[in-house]
Parts: C-alpha cells; sequence; structure tokens
C-alpha cells in the first residue's frame, strides 16, 4: 500500500477501531491504536494519533481522553444506547413474522452498533426460540412490495396458502390469485397484517402477510380508498381480536374490579368504565364481535360477563354451551 494512500485511510480505521473495540471500561491506548494500524500496512507516530482524534472530536464524535496513566481513549456515546439495542434485540426474537434465520441475521446486524465487548451482552441474551417462528422467508420481500404497490397506487395479486396436517403449505382457491388493492401494513398480535380492499366483495379484507406467496405488483391502480377512509385506525387493533373482523357493537362487560387493568390494557385509557357495586366495574366498549373475542372473554373466566345486548349474550352462551357439549358427548379419557 502506497504510504501517501495510507495515510489517508489512517484516520479511517481508528475511527472504525473506537467504534468496535471501545466503550468507557475498554479504553484504546495511543500504542494500542499504533499497533492496530501497523496491521493494517499504516505506520503512525503518537503526535499524528493525537491530532487524528482531535480531527474526529471535531468531526462530532464523543470521543472522551483519559488523562490518568496509561490513558487512552474511547466512543463515550453512539447512535443506539445498549439497552436500547438490547430493547430492539427482545423485539426481533418476540416477532413471530420474524424467521429464526433472519432473527439470527438482524441480531447479527445490531451487534455491530455497540463495541464488541458490549455485543457480548447483546449475544448473551439472545435466545431465539424456533417455536411461532414464521416459516415463509418470502415475508421481507413481501413487506417490501406491498410498500412499493402503495407508493405507485397499484394492486397486488398473490396466492394465499394455509398449513395442511402433513405441514404443507397448500394455497386456498386451488391456486387461484387474490388481487386485491393494499391500503395498510399493521403488526398486531406479532405477526404482519395487511388491509386491503377487495372489489369483488366491495369491503376491506385483512390477510397475514407471511401466508402470502408469490406476490407481485400489478399495473391496475388501487380501489376502495373511500371504504379505507371511513376506518378508524387508532381505535382499529382496540376493537378486533385476533385480526379477525366481526360485526362492530357496543357492549357492556360486568367485570371483577381486578380485572381493570385488563380492560384498560384491551381497550385503551379512554374505554368507559365506572364502578358497579362493590368489587366490580361495568365497562362500555365497542368491539368486532367474533369467536376470538367470545375465547377472550372465556381466557377471564368467571371474572367478566356480558351484560347487554342481549343477544351477544345469547350468542357467547351457545358458543360455551358448545364447547361443553363436545366434552359431555364423549367418553372420559383416562390420562
Amino acid at each position: 500500500m502506497p504510504k501517501s494512500y495510507g495515510q489517508k485511510l489512517k484516520i479511517l480505521y481508528l475511527a472504525q477501531l473506537l467504534l468496535e473495540r471501545s466503550d468507557e471500561t475498554h479504553p484504546l491506548t495511543t500504542r494500542e491504536m499504533i499497533d492496530y494500524l501497523a496491521t493494517q500496512g499504516i505506520h503512525a507516530e503518537r503526535k499524528s494519533i493525537y491530532d487524528d482524534m482531535n480531527a474526529l472530536q471535531t468531526f462530532g464524535m464523543d470521543i472522551v481522553a483519559i488523562r490518568e496513566k496509561p490513558g487512552g481513549y474511547y466512543l463515550a456515546s453512539r447512535q443506539f444506547e445498549l439497552a436500547e439495542l438490547k430493547l430492539l434485540v427482545d423485539a426481533v426474537q418476540a416477532s413471530r413474522f420474524v424467521t429464526t434465520k433472519k432473527s439470527r441475521e438482524l441480531i447479527s446486524k445490531l451487534e455491530t452498533l455497540t463495541s464488541r465487548s458490549e455485543a457480548g451482552q447483546l449475544h448473551r441474551q439472545v435466545v431465539v426460540a424456533e417455536r411461532g417462528k414464521s416459516l415463509n422467508e418470502q415475508i421481507y420481500y413481501n413487506v417490501d412490495e406491498i410498500y412499493a404497490a402503495m407508493a405507485s397506487d397499484c394492486m397486488i395479486r398473490f396466492q394465499y396458502f394455509e398449513w395442511s396436517v402433513q405441514k404443507q403449505m397448500i394455497p386456498r382457491k386451488n391456486g387461484a390469485f387474490y388481487e386485491v388493492s393494499p391500503w395498510l401494513l399493521t403488526w398486531e398480535d406479532e405477526n404482519y397484517y395487511l388491509i386491503a380492499y377487495d372489489a369483488n366483495s366491495e369491503i376491506l379484507k385483512y390477510y397475514r402477510v407471511d401466508k402470502m406467496l408469490h406476490l407481485t405488483v400489478c399495473d391496475t391502480p388501487r380501489q376502495g380508498q373511500s371504504a379505507f377512509e371511513k376506518i378508524d385506525i387508532a381505535g382499529f387493533s382496540k376493537k378486533t381480536f385476533g385480526m379477525f373482523a366481526g360485526d362492530e357493537t357496543t357492549v357492556i362487560l360486568q367485570c371483577d374490579a381486578s380485572l381493570t387493568g385488563v380492560m384498560i390494557d384491551r381497550f385503551g385509557l379512554n374505554v368507559a368504565m365506572r364502578p358497579d357495586g362493590e368489587g366490580t366495574i361495568r365497562v362500555r366498549a365497542n368491539v368486532a364481535v367474533s369467536r376470538q373475542f367470545f375465547g377472550w372473554l372465556a381466557g377471564l373466566g368467571s371474572g367478566v360477563q356480558i351484560v347487554s345486548p342481549p343477544e351477544i349474550r345469547a350468542q357467547y352462551q351457545h358458543y360455551l354451551r358448545d364447547i361443553l357439549d363436545r366434552y359431555s358427548n364423549h367418553e372420559e379419557v383416562t390420562p
């Protein structure tokens, strides 16, 4: 490497060295920097290191100089704090729509945003569970294509699959392609969903992005803007359960007071709520009534009941009786 060319690269190598190997507990001495540059074929003297540190500080890098022996330099702040990176790693690990392979790749990239010693803390907390992770590697390209379609105001077409007992992806509608107008990507229940307008049904529908195959952008302009504009996006996730749409209905629930936090978590701080006798509360909320909503209620047990409307109360009773009937109509199974 020509000497002059190497000198031009010197400050870049030093910046990279500080990014990768320095932090508050691992400062780099001038001697260590000179030795590192030598491995790159670059000769450096102490005074030039001082000058380079001053130049990098002027450039904006938050470099702290330790004057006490043995002294040294370290990068005090970065674009992401370690706590922020830990949060992002947790989010990647918890995301069901991110495959195990992609989870490991993303976490490896996040580790490059801090020093090697602190990256070790990220690595120690990494436990990418196979259970519940998506198996469709195509999801990342699907998301990119959907955003491209929305930006160009175009429809998309794709096949939509479901799992068979043999754990194979079986396209719905005998492999026929869906053609819809994409309007919003949302992340609910640890999955990516697309809200799109189906011109044939003249309604908005919801699709799991990780269940789409062979997705392409069409030349056809999008439809359904007026239908999409009627959606209350902010309140959407509070009304739906598991992204299963149902008839939106105002329901009144009587709950144990101990479930107050559960109701606020589900419906938000603005939910209508008042005391209703000793130890109980009454909640009024708009929900998309579906079997998933009933399943959520059942999970809360006897601590909650539907007060009104009576037809929804009756539907819930039928839902519970149907479950009990399935057990009562079979002989008891001995473990």
